[in-house]
């Protein structure tokens, strides 16, 4: 059963940083668009970062360009998300996702359809 488990959240000043780590089991990570959305409260879930299949050309949001940086090692079979700079609007919960199909854009958002269960971001002012 393909998953994948997020891991690394927590609760942090502005200003600061976390590292989150997403486990994949079943898929090779490096063969597929990955990324990382987030979803705060009454909002809908937003695109973060993409990364694209074998290699490490990246797509960010405008929000996160310069501040996050998405990543992956193929032989953990892992991707990582590096946030630094965090501030306050940064504060959801943020979600690994997998593209099932090979090739294509992914930037596209709408083609994520593999998802983890999400792990807290709290960012105070």
């Amino acid at each position: 059963q393909v998953q994948l488990v997020e891991s690394g959240g927590g609760s942090v000043q502005a200003g600061g940083s976390l590292r989150l780590s997403c486990a994949a089991s079943e898929f090779n990570i490096g063969s597929r668009c990955m990324a990382w959305f987030r979803q705060a409260p009454g909002t809908e879930r937003e695109g973060v970062a993409a990364i694209y299949y074998g290699g490490s050309s990246a797509h960010y949001a405008d929000s996160v360009e310069g501040r996050f940086t998405i990543s992956r090692d193929t032989a953990e079979n892992t991707l990582y998300l590096q946030m630094n700079d965090l501030k306050p609007e940064d504060t959801g919960a943020y979600y690994c996702a997998m593209v099932l199909q090979y090739g294509g854009y992914c930037y596209d958002w709408g083609r994520y359809s593999l998802w983890g269960q999400g792990t807290q971001v709290t960012v105070s002012s």
